[in-house]
């Protein structure tokens, strides 16, 4: 197969961004690759729900879920419906952007990558200044990820992940909430996936934007790098 016939699976779980949603499917839309978009909507009540169902078309799928369930959740009903070899990861806000996909993928286009990790903090890119504790807590987290793994990562955290499809077959995602990050990342490393890192843009929003992780999200990715690394 050649790389430049590859197809790209763009996941995005959507939980009340009503704000954005219709802008981060356009810039999607708009990248250079032959695209599948794979809405999921995880039973938001700000009427997010309505516009995503009015997105579904020729190169967009959605599904609802009928209760809130999280973004592993989500995940993994997007999972579930890919059909493309390459598969991204993308947030339903703006903090991502689309237009870091050819940097994103370039490692598994070149044959060299079978896990990518946009990273926040190894960037030339622009980045929004916010929420030094919120750094210094992803820092940690990363840092005992990789104390566990044996990776040398620098953002762990990061929304911004890309993947051959392939991995899905080996990964059973299990965590419904933001503790996919920790487990998917112990789950690749166990699977001596090839992991690469490159550095994205970043337009970190506010709690007054619209931001929704929190402290109580921290202290369940450290459960989840202890379960998923030494317990599993």
């Amino acid at each position: 197969m050649k790389y430049s016939n590859m197809k790209i699976s763009v996941v995005i779980p959507v939980y009340n961004e009503n704000k954005t949603i219709r802008e981060i499917v356009e810039r999607v839309k708009a990248a250079a690759f032959d695209i599948e978009i794979i809405l999921v909507d995880d039973f938001s009540t700000d009427g997010t729900r309505e516009i995503v169902q009015g997105l579904a078309g020729t190169a967009t799928m959605v599904f609802m879920h009928d209760r809130n369930l999280g973004k592993g959740a989500a995940l993994r009903t997007a999972f579930a419906n890919v059909t493309g070899d390459i598969v991204i990861i993308q947030d339903a806000d703006l903090e991502y952007d689309p237009g870091d996909y050819p940097r994103l993928i370039q490692p598994i286009l070149d044959g060299r990558a079978d896990v990518v990790y946009g990273s926040r903090f190894v960037s030339g890119e622009c980045r929004r200044v916010l929420f030094f504790w919120h750094m210094l807590g992803n820092r940690f987290l990363t840092l005992l990820s990789n104390v566990l793994t044996n990776l040398n990562l620098s953002d762990m955290e990061t929304g911004y992940k890309a993947f051959r499809r392939e991995v899905l077959e080996r990964v059973s995602i299990e965590e419904n909430r933001f503790g996919f990050e920790p487990e998917f990342t112990a789950k690749v490393s166990k699977m001596k996936a090839r992991i690469y890192e490159v550095g994205i843009s970043y337009a970190g929003r506010t709690y007054e934007d619209g931001k929704k992780i929190g402290w109580k999200d921290g202290f369940s990715a450290l459960r989840c790098i202890l379960k998923y690394n030494l317990l599993r």
